[in-house]
């Protein structure tokens, strides 16, 4: 029975009550609320990606934040709505945009870098007077159209080597490397933008043959590399036993003993890097503050920072199962279908790479509505103890980040991104 229905205010019994309990109802029903919104750590920055569009947050080097909606390209009409089909698409789609955004956070990392730089260096004060040739010239002379920088290098080099100690020697040194420097030849400035300029115009191109490359990194290091150990290990196998059922079983379990390894291996020693550090900060930062508005409390850093860094629908369970899931369908295959050909393996796997990633997703999919069944509370576990690895407590200006991406992305209709 809900309590206070009959308090009144203003003289019309039961007002207070039912504001009251339609509140409570609201509130229990957002508190309840799994999102489908989503996200990407970049470099100092998030991407999020809701259902109508997708955004990107950066910290630039001046501590202001730079909030950049990236385009979407058209959606696939019919599979990306067919399960088994969809995942496979969807996490290609993924790939590709936040390779994009990836490359954009890593050039507005480059000119932070740069301007950073740039301030802390310190201009050397002026020479008196140097020497030229034998020839003394006053610091403030202005070179003659005669000589060229090429010309001025050289003649620099001369003079430190005939005196090159003291503090005069160091700045002759800066001067002749920036005269090199311009002296450049011009045709490796004209190659180099061309390049630039083919880049420029070609982005996309860029984007998803980086995005492919990527994924070919993965097939390797997590499906070809754990089946070629084992195809070494079966050349130590009599013949009279290498094709059997049992055999090809215990094959193929070790080949996802060995996948399994790898991964967590892999995790470990990225987790171990500096340079990846603030980029688990972020992605702590992004579960955080979706963590946040899925208890329906307002986008704040002081609401956000006491909700847990791990997120039972993250990329990282989604790996993992995929790992999971790549074992049970290549042993199937591998026991019925075994062959003792190694290149045959090989595009046996590469061909079932989709299938594995749809298969994947709908699992995620289906634990994530349903994350109260103890089942699927079980298959969610090992994908939260993995982000150990991939995920950090972030400081307070990365929480401004992600509400800042966080508020690009949300619908007007808070129903739309119901998971």
């Amino acid at each position: 029975m809900t309590e206070n229905t009959n308090i009144s205010v203003d003289n019309k019994p039961g007002t207070a009550g039912i504001e009251n309990g339609a509140r409570t109802v609201k509130a229990a029903l957002v508190k309840n609320k799994k999102t489908s919104i989503g996200g990407q750590a970049l470099i100092e920055g998030l991407m999020m990606v809701g259902p109508t569009r997708t955004a990107m947050a950066i910290r630039k080097a001046d501590g202001s934040i730079l909030v950049e909606e990236i385009p979407r390209g058209q959606k696939t009409i019919f599979f990306d709505k067919v399960p088994f089909f969809r995942g496979a698409i969807r996490l290609f789609r993924q790939l590709v945009t936040g390779t994009g955004a990836l490359m954009k956070s890593a050039d507005f990392s480059e000119d932070a870098a740069a301007t950073a730089s740039a301030g802390e260096k310190k201009i050397p004060e002026p020479i008196a007077e140097a020497t030229v040739i034998g020839q003394p010239v006053p610091s403030n002379a202005e070179p003659t159209p005669e000589q060229t920088t090429e010309q001025i290098a050289e003649e620099l080099a001369v003079e430190i080597a005939a005196e090159p100690a003291g503090e005069e020697a160091e700045q002759l040194h800066k001067i002749a490397d920036e005269a090199r420097s311009a002296a450049e030849p011009s045709e490796v400035k004209e190659k180099t933008s061309r390049m630039d300029s083919f880049i420029e115009k070609n982005m996309n191109v860029m984007i998803v043959i980086s995005a492919i490359l990527g994924i070919m990194f993965s097939v390797v290091l997590f499906i070809i590399l754990p089946r070629f150990i084992v195809d070494l290990i079966s050349k130590w196998i009599p013949a009279s036993q290498s094709n059997t059922v049992g055999m090809n079983l215990i094959l193929n379990l070790i080949e996802g003993v060995l996948r399994i390894a790898i991964f967590i291996g892999y995790l470990v020693l990225t987790s171990k890097m500096k340079d990846i550090a603030r980029v688990w900060m972020y992605h702590g930062a992004e579960h955080k503050t979706i963590a946040c508005y899925e208890a329906g409390e307002p986008l704040t850093v002081e609401n956000i920072r006491k909700y847990s860094r791990f997120h039972p629908r993250c990329g990282t369970a989604f790996l993992f199962v995929v790992v999971i899931v790549s074992i049970l369908v290549f042993c199937v295959v591998g026991v019925f279908i075994g062959v003792n050909i190694w290149w045959l393996n090989m595009l046996i796997r590469l061909a079932l790479v989709p299938l594995v990633a749809g298969i994947a997703y709908e699992i995620i999919h289906f634990t994530g509505k349903h994350d109260t069944n103890p089942v699927c509370r079980s298959v969610s576990k090992p994908g939260m103890w993995l982000q150990r690895f991939t995920t950090r407590e972030p400081d307070d200006s990365m929480l401004e980040v992600a509400i800042a991406a966080m508020e690009a992305v949300l619908p007007e209709n808070k129903d739309e991104d119901n998971w």
